[in-house]
């Protein structure tokens, strides 16, 4: 199958000032990341907090733009500057629903204007349009009239979810898009992506740092660190034998309901992350890798293995 959307070695680069000494520097947002994502596919990114995974989301979405490499929809080269039609194709859904989500305002305003904007529903199908919407994401149609405030998190998530839907997407970018939940709503948002995906054939990318829920989700999982991408593979192969030593350190440091004790705790992973500021000539895990060699330092590692499977590590085996 041919990618749907491609990102191909794109960089995000910020030119920030330094906080003690106000010195011009450039800050590493994204830092060559090549993925693919097939038509009705689910793709997992996953890593620490500041790896770049927010940043990827709004490169896709075409928030942000790319200070170098280019993404393909479908084949063809897109920048930020896209037609009505390519914007609407390429849906987000932000973490906090608060934020994303006008207070002043009812659903049923919102998705209207939205629906207008596209010209997807005649005046006379509005109504079913709209009560179509709270049907797919499992909502009353009374919450048409509400605003917000008078919704529940899990509501108000679903809600954006139907926003998103609103102007018929083919692919869905969820950003931490359960992380501002309590543990039922998010299965119950989780619950429905599944099923829309399975209903209405949507392409997701779904951006967490919880490993369950791209474990139970996604088809595949990519690993970002400090910016890059340093495992990708099928989920249930890179959950059962990760080739990467963070990606192994990410799955030791997981909750597991199913120990007991603190003596079976592994332990969390030593040192602090690279710096988006850092200048980077090896392999950006190399302060913090156990296996790690002198040979690590000198350059960055090339991917190894299959083109299903594949890690930048020196000591991945496949």
């Amino acid at each position: 199958m041919s990618a749907l959307i491609e990102l191909d070695d794109i960089e995000v680069h910020f030119d920030v000032k330094t906080r003690r000494s106000g010195t011009p520097a450039t800050l590493r947002a994204v830092d060559g990341v090549s993925l693919a994502v097939e038509r009705s596919q689910c793709l997992g990114v996953v890593g620490e907090s500041g790896c770049g995974k927010s940043t990827l989301a709004c490169v896709l979405v075409g928030l942000t733009a790319p200070t170098a490499g280019r993404v393909r929809y479908d084949g063809r080269e897109i920048g930020v500057d896209r037609s009505k039609d390519l914007r609407r194709r390429v849906q987000m859904v932000f973490q906090d629903p608060v934020a994303s989500l006008n207070p002043r305002r009812r659903v049923r305003s919102v998705l209207t204007e939205l629906i207008d904007c596209h010209d997807l529903v005649p005046d006379a199908g509005m109504t079913s349009a709209l009560n179509s919407l709270m049907d797919m994401v499992n909502l009353p149609r009374r919450v048409l009239d509400a605003r917000p405030r008078e919704l529940s998190g899990g509501q108000r998530q679903r809600v954006a979810i139907a926003r998103a839907l609103a102007v018929q997407p083919e692919i869905l970018v969820a950003d931490e898009a359960v992380s501002a939940l309590d543990v039922s709503a998010q299965a119950t948002v989780v619950n429905l992506l599944a099923d829309l995906r399975a209903e209405l054939g949507l392409t997701i990318v779904f951006i967490s740092h919880d490993l369950g829920i791209i474990r139970t989700l996604c088809d595949r999982v990519a690993v970002m660190y400090a910016g890059r991408v340093v495992e990708e593979g099928p989920a249930d192969t890179v959950f059962a034998s990760a080739q990467h030593p963070y990606t192994r350190a990410l799955l030791r440091a997981a909750p597991d309901l199913g120990r007991r004790g603190t003596g079976s705790r592994s332990p969390a992973l030593e040192g602090e992350p690279s710096g988006a500021l850092d200048v980077i000539t090896g392999c950006p895990f190399v302060s913090r890798c156990p296996e790690a060699e002198a040979i690590c330092s000198a350059a960055p590692p090339a991917y190894v293995g299959d083109g299903t499977h594949r890690t930048a590590c020196i000591h991945a085996a496949h």
